[in-house]
């Protein structure tokens, strides 16, 4: 049956009425108060589904002097990745009655300063950032005291509360994958060999030093965007530069990824046969394309839930020592490197 467009909205009244309390008292138990008895929150939350009641949270935040909306900042929401994160974020907001506003800085260093400074077009509870040029001096020079999370592999120094995956250890468990497949000439896709502060390509040199490989600087490939596109540059100059191609391929993000394959089978390599390749993120399209794609996949529940968390404990606590702290991460093996069971052997 459905419900009648023209019939008044319930009110705290009729719940009121029927639970046989006091409007404080239903007041108590939507707002999750914990001085109200168990019975009597059961009867109330009765009359509320009896009658449809639901609360106006616009009224319910500005009594508690709140917004009730945040903002999550990401770069480009097109990237399929923070798509995806923003629908979480979403999610989790929604169960805290919190309103989510998304807003794009196009990877500007100018555009990320200017979320710092809390330039909204109205009043937020809170921000959530997802950073490609920010510094720790930056976030200390912000004059905005809206709750504030970081998210991203950069190192903020615990200037503020920062949530992400061991970028390292993600990075590592990536190239460690290829190595157990039986490569032994890897190549990086997007970064330099001469960054010594870039967490996945610390990674990279990690496990191909505990493996007793040697680190190529001319198969570490720099890129100037997280584009399908620098993805397939970057490797169409490798392939031309050197004499013998890679065995294996990491790439720093998923985009970068498919358009390394692309590369590879324009110059006639099978992938996984011939370049085994694994990207970072776990986008949909990963799951879609030929090779399916084997990747890093960050667990954007866990980010959007911890983020969320810490922006309730700075509203609540106010003045508080920064956190950082890091979620879980799995390798997620599909089709482009799935194809060696020992070196130089083909499994059956």
């Amino acid at each position: 049956m459905t419900a009648d467009p023209k019939a008044p909205r319930p009110r705290l009244t009729d719940v009121a009425e029927i639970a046989g309390v006091s409007m404080k008292t239903v007041s108590n138990v939507i707002n999750g108060y914990v001085h109200v008895t168990e019975a009597t929150r059961q009867r109330v939350q009765a009359a509320i589904d009896e009658v449809g009641y639901r609360p106006n949270l616009s009224a319910r935040n500005l009594a508690r002097g709140r917004a009730g909306v945040i903002a999550l900042v990401v770069p480009r929401l097109e990237m399929p990745y923070f798509a995806s994160l923003a629908g979480r974020v979403i999610e989790k907001a929604e169960a805290r009655g919190w309103f989510v506003l998304i807003h794009e800085t196009g990877g500007e260093l100018a555009a990320e300063r200017a979320a710092l400074e809390g330039h909204f077009p109205q009043r937020i509870d809170g921000l959530i950032v997802s950073a490609q040029h920010l510094t720790p001096d930056d976030v200390r020079a912000r004059t905005d005291g809206t709750p504030l999370v970081l998210l991203g592999e950069q190192d903020y120094r615990h200037v503020a509360d920062h949530v992400a995956i061991d970028n390292v250890a993600a990075s590592r468990a990536a190239v460690e994958h290829l190595i157990a497949q039986g490569c032994r000439r890897i190549a990086m896709v997007g970064a330099r060999p001469e960054a010594l502060d870039d967490p996945r390509a610390e990674g990279y040199r990690q496990a191909l030093i505990a493996a007793g490989l040697p680190i190529d600087g001319m198969l570490m490939r720099p890129i100037h965007g997280n584009l399908g596109e620098e993805g397939e540059r970057a490797t169409q100059r490798l392939l031309a530069e050197i004499t013998h191609p890679p065995d294996g391929l990491f790439a720093v993000t998923d985009w970068v990824a498919l358009g390394a394959i692309r590369a590879l089978q324009l110059a006639g390599l099978r992938v996984p046969e011939d370049v085994a390749v694994v990207g970072f993120d776990d986008i949909p399209y990963a799951r879609a394309v030929t090779p399916s794609l084997t990747t890093i996949a960050p667990d954007r529940s866990a980010i959007a839930e911890l983020a969320l968390r810490m922006l309730e404990a700075q509203s609540a606590s106010g003045e508080a020592e920064p956190m950082d702290e890091s979620v879980p991460f799995e390798l997620v093996v599909r089709e482009s490197s799935a194809r060696r069971a020992s070196p130089g052997r083909p499994s059956a």
